[in-house]
């Protein structure tokens, strides 16, 4: 099988011996490479290759380029000229050690395929994810423009190829394309490829949306091609009788322009009324006069049959824009009140509009040499003078946004960390790793020394300051923004107070021997109120650090004893808020709550200073059990209760009870928190959610949480005709907080929905 002739029919018998000379070298050098989805490494160059020729029609030089470029990936040798010298030999095959001759493909093609080497190594982080900066680059490093549009193609490869790339790689690679590679491709007119990077960033950044849209440009695929059919009517015999050769085409909207413009007027799809366009495509002989009589006969015809919107015309035919674009729009209304939008141009234009710049020299009847070179010089000029494509709102009302409320830093060595806005040089030090964070004394963003305060923004290279010395202290909670962050400076915090509160515990216990003296509940309750302490940790903690005088406390410990005896509440009676009076402790209580913590210390992990470890995989066996009242799920930030007959009962630190028992019972509170190992576990969890008393947003909800790792044990629904909206109460089953809060925040930018919480 000639694999050359196959893929690339349209060249000559010389274009497809140097396509082929070029395929041969790359096909030796990549053997045995592999791409993510196990498929020789070759399908990779061979997909850019053929969409460069066939999508954008660059010549057989460029196409040769693409193999010797991605033959020299996995090679030590940087140098085209060297490397082609040393891979091949006189006769062009592959493998040879004999008079090796480095000028075999030209040296058009060695600079492209320098240019393609140098580019290859730039890393996103040295642009800071700018347009402008990679662009810059590109010039910088490329003595050929042609190099940009070869690399167009082949990130346009990566992103078809999306599915094949572990996530967090897919993720860099989605930014990169949005940040980069979408606007270089709407600059330099490529169109065609600028359009479906964006319907490929579309449906991998909004998914639901995506297929929301791309299912009702389906369905209503039939009702255009009828209005098409409807509209050319009455223009048909015109058109004949004037000797005008035309095609008719539809020309849709792509998903992600048309959500831009549904975001934009704040309209649903129904409302956007240029879904699609009606486009002459005139065949014509190629000299501008004729084409532009031409042009203007057809619209013309068009005027005088269907009213037109004189305000909405676009003459691109008389003042193209720079990068080439020539078009004539005019949007006309049918005798249904039907807007309808119309583009009219040659053969030549709409090839020009499809594939850009690029698409100058191959077109039949005019000069390879002469345009190209007009080509080459046009693109140049856009590279280095960003903006002059006369299309500045581009920039700002049509590029693809990145996903909100986030930011994307890098590591001084490239790797890309996706963190929220507003996190801190503190919370990137956390997502990297937990004792970084610990030891994090500040920073360096983009070379320059910052505290751990300072906040970061996309594109940010990253590089953490630490001590050895360093301890995490209580202003770290207001630095940092990430979950992960403040939970483990908490934990750290809890470690510190429990290592003091041990010492302290140990101290006054010796001290308690030498005096001779019993340090009951009662009169450490008492102590504790005296001295406005609210957990036993932070009474203990405070001796350990010194900041309450031990040698005092005996004086302490005998005015309490001989004042007024104090009675203290159990848990049950915290829990169900019943008086002191009818839920005064006994002996036996006292007795009962010591045997369950002999029985939870027995039953559960429980670290050196004392915080239990909540192992959420063996709920069932263990002495602890989840509190009703607040439903906490793994991950959720929670404190333990100690009860008298179920044993130690965790509720979230949000619990609507939790103030209460932990002001009036500090001696039951129990420090815990989560095993390090994800649950696998399920808890149960309530939603309420109102939403717009619509139809569709019941179904809309559930088909949103079912994307995520949750499932619906009840769903209930209540018409608020006073308001006009419905009250939803769902019940899941999710396996942590993580999951949960992915679910709270889908439904929350879910159509119609008002408020979401959680019960």
């Amino acid at each position: 099988m000639d694999v050359i002739g196959t893929y690339f029919p349209n060249f000559d018998d010389k274009g497809k011996e140097l396509v082929r000379k070029a395929y041969e070298i790359a096909e030796t050098s990549l053997e045995g490479q592999t791409r993510g989805n196990g498929k020789p490494f070759i399908e990779h160059p061979v997909n850019v290759a053929r969409i460069a020729a066939d999508e954008i029609g660059l010549p057989a030089e460029c196409i040769a380029a693409v193999f010797l470029h991605e033959a020299m990936r996995f090679q030590d040798e940087t140098d085209p000229g060297r490397f082609i010298a040393s891979a091949t030999c006189p006769d062009g095959r592959s493998g040879g050690k004999a008079a090796p001759d480095k000028n075999i493909f030209g040296t058009d093609v060695l600079t492209i395929v320098d240019g393609l080497n140098k580019i290859s190594t730039i890393k996103p982080k040295d642009t800071k994810l700018e347009a402008d900066n990679y662009k810059k680059l590109i010039v910088s490093y490329s003595k050929d423009p042609r190099v940009t549009v070869l690399k167009l193609a082949d990130r346009l490869e990566v992103m078809r190829s999306l599915d094949i790339f572990p996530k967090l790689s897919r993720e860099r690679k989605i930014l990169e394309t949005l940040m980069l590679y979408i606007p270089l491709a709407h600059q330099l007119g490529l169109y065609n490829m600028k359009s479906e990077m964006e319907d490929i960033y579309f449906r991998y950044a909004e998914p639901e949306q995506y297929r929301a849209i791309t299912n009702k440009l389906k369905a209503s695929e039939k009702d255009r091609q009828a209005l098409m059919t409807q509209f050319i009517e009455p223009l048909k015999q015109k058109l004949s009788d004037a000797g005008i050769r035309y095609k008719l085409k539809i020309r849709t909207k792509t998903a992600y322009s048309i959500w831009k413009k549904m975001q934009k007027q704040k309209v649903p799809f129904e409302g956007v009324y240029d879904v699609f366009a009606i486009r002459f495509i005139i065949d014509c002989d190629t000299d501008r006069e004729t084409e532009h009589a031409l042009c203007w006969k057809v619209f013309s015809y068009v005027t005088e049959e269907y009213e037109s919107d004189t305000n909405r015309l676009r003459d691109w035919i008389s003042n193209p824009k720079p990068n080439g674009y020539e078009s004539l729009h005019i949007t006309v209304r049918n005798s249904d009140n039907v807007y309808l939008e119309v583009q009219i141009r040659t053969r030549r234009m709409d090839d020009m509009a499809e594939n850009g710049l690029a698409s100058h020299w191959s077109y039949k009847g005019i000069k390879h040499e002469a345009t190209l070179d007009k080509w080459l010089v046009s693109v140049r000029n856009i590279l280095e003078h960003p903006g002059s494509s006369g299309d500045s709102r581009y920039y700002h009302d049509e590029l693809p946004e990145p996903p909100s409320g986030e930011i994307f830093v890098f590591t001084p060595t490239g790797e890309l960390r996706k963190l929220p806005a507003g996190a801190t040089v503190l919370d990137f030090a956390f997502d990297i790793h937990t004792n970084l964070g610990i030891k994090c004394t500040g920073g360096k963003v983009n070379g320059k020394a910052v505290p751990i305060k300072e906040k970061l923004k996309t594109g940010d290279i990253v590089e953490i300051m630490s001590g050895k010395n360093q301890k995490p202290s209580s202003d770290w909670l207001n630095i940092v923004v990430t979950s992960k962050a403040r939970s483990k400076i908490r934990q750290k915090l809890s470690e510190a107070e429990f290592q003091k509160a041990a010492e302290g515990k140990e101290l006054l216990g010796r001290r308690l021997k030498n005096w001779k003296m019993e340090l009951s509940d009662e009169v450490l309750a008492s102590i504790m109120k005296k001295f406005q302490f609210k957990t036993v940790n932070a009474f203990y903690a405070a001796i350990g650090d010194g900041s309450l005088d031990i040698a005092g406390m005996k004086d302490v410990i005998v005015g309490v004893t001989s004042g007024p005896g104090q009675g203290m509440q159990q848990d049950k009676a915290a829990e169900t808020g019943r008086t002191p009076d009818q839920d005064r402790p006994t002996d036996n209580d006292h007795q009962a709550a010591s045997t369950q913590t002999v029985r939870r210390k027995d039953a559960l992990k429980v670290s050196s200073d004392d915080i239990l470890v909540i192992d959420a995989r063996n709920l069932r066996n263990l002495d602890y059990k989840m509190a009703r009242c607040c439903n906490p799920v793994f991950g959720d930030d929670v404190f333990g209760f100690v009860s008298i007959k179920d044993g130690i009962k965790i509720h979230r630190i949000s619990c609507p009870n939790a103030a209460r028992l932990i002001e009036m019972y500090p001696y039951r509170i129990q420090k815990v928190r989560w095993s390090d190992t994800p649950s696998s576990s399920s808890f149960q969890v309530t939603l309420k959610i109102s939403a717009a008393h619509e139809p569709s947003v019941i179904n809309e909800i559930i088909d949103t949480i079912n994307i995520f790792k949750a499932s619906i044990r009840a769903f209930n629904v209540t018409e608020n005709n006073r308001h006009g909206t419905y009250e939803i109460s769902v019940k899941l089953s999710v396996t942590s907080n993580l999951e949960l809060d992915k679910v709270i925040s889908k439904v929350r930018t879910t159509r119609n929905v008002l408020k979401v919480s959680r019960a």
